[in-house]
């Protein structure tokens, strides 16, 4: 009998663990189960007031109605509406209130429920909103794993940061890598046309074409592959500007190469100064045939290589040229102050918010022997 007794706690969770899974699946059983399990709930409230002889508040199915919003599906929501409606007008009319506060409270019920409902319909994804919510962000997170450089063999460091536009962690603004072999870096800074979350799904489909083609192809043939990939969308808002770097981590010969992209910075130590690098082409899903010219150079020890998005130096007050010799000094001023250590969030705090997403990247080989200053 204890052992029985023991048991029954395990399995009412195992049980509870079974029906969640299954309600994050979206299925139609696991909505007709949870439709089923709420129902039961009205019932039981229904029942009890009336052998208790008590007038339930309104308030009450209100908590059912926002508890359906969350966790049901439309259809089954809408079914749930009637079911709680029956039981307002049931349960909660015949009261010592006044006819007007009673009418009103019953009112305000109603409007509440075609406010859960319309919201219901809007959900285009067909899932519960908790679950749909739960999808972003798995969404979200999956874009910002795809941004993740692996990790340098030692001389090397590189560091991003991305600030969206608007608030919401979803950015037109995004970054893939490869590393093959402990020597050959790949890495692509995108820039998706777009803001926000109405640009977060085009850039996360983008981002796992760019993903499973890095490192694949040679950096010319990347680009244009991602140029057809776009067209092929047959979409006016499907364009992109790009810059994709190929590193050897043994000599430091690199390859720029970019589709529409705002010029990369070079870092040089003789000179302590960013100069512009010369790589050009046209941006992405603009025409077929689009033309890339890249730029070739050698990192050398502690100098290092800066990408960014349109985002960190278009403002209403200055052009493109302006806007990169801005960048230019607060960068030689950023590094004089601190090194390259946490440049990209210092030199994106200095950026003027606007409404367009800014990240910006950093690649660094680091000096053999001095360590950099603190």
């Amino acid at each position: 009998m204890s052992n029985a007794l023991s048991t029954m706690p395990r399995a009412f969770s195992a049980y509870v663990r079974s029906h969640v899974e299954r309600w994050r699946t979206g299925s139609r059983g696991s909505q007709a189960f949870l439709l089923l399990v709420l129902t039961a709930l009205v019932a039981l409230a229904v029942i009890l007031a009336d052998v208790a002889a008590l007038v339930l508040p309104v308030a009450l199915w209100f908590l059912f109605l926002m508890v359906g919003l969350m966790l049901l599906r439309f259809v089954p929501l809408v079914l749930l509406t009637v079911v709680l409606s029956a039981a307002a007008i049931g349960t909660s009319v015949d009261t010592d209130f006044k006819t007007g506060s009673r009418f009103l409270a019953l009112a305000v019920f109603a409007v509440g429920v075609v406010l859960a409902v319309y919201q219901s319909s809007r959900q285009r994804s067909g899932l519960p909103m908790a679950l749909s919510e739960a999808v972003l962000t798995q969404l979200r997170d999956r874009l910002q794993r795809q941004g993740v450089v692996p990790q340098l063999p030692a001389g090397w460091r590189s560091q991003s940061e991305t600030i969206t536009a608007n608030g919401p962690s979803y950015a037109g603004d995004f970054l893939v890598a490869d590393l093959r072999e402990g020597r050959w870096l790949e890495m692509a800074l995108v820039d998706v046309c777009g803001k926000g979350t109405t640009v977060g799904p085009q850039a996360l489909q983008f981002a796992g074409a760019l993903g499973g083609l890095i490192g694949a192809l040679p950096p010319h043939e990347l680009m244009a592959a991602a140029n057809g990939f776009l067209l092929r969308q047959e979409s006016d808002e499907s364009l992109a500007t790009a810059v994709h770097v190929k590193v050897d981590l043994v000599t430091g010969d690199y390859t720029i190469t970019s589709a529409g992209h705002p010029p990369a910075l070079h870092w040089h130590l003789d000179h302590r100064g960013w100069s512009v690098d010369n790589a050009r082409g046209m941006a992405l899903g603009v025409i077929p045939e689009a033309d890339f010219t890249p730029s070739r150079g050698r990192l050398k020890p502690g100098e290092a290589l800066m990408f960014y998005t349109d985002g960190v130096i278009e403002s209403a007050d200055k052009d493109l040229d302006g806007g990169i010799d801005w960048l230019r000094d607060v960068a030689l001023q950023a590094v004089d102050a601190r090194g390259f250590a946490g440049l990209p969030r210092r030199v994106l705090k200095k950026v003027p918010r606007g409404d367009d997403d800014r990240a910006l990247l950093l690649l660094e080989r680091q000096p053999l022997t001095s360590p950099e200053r603190a």
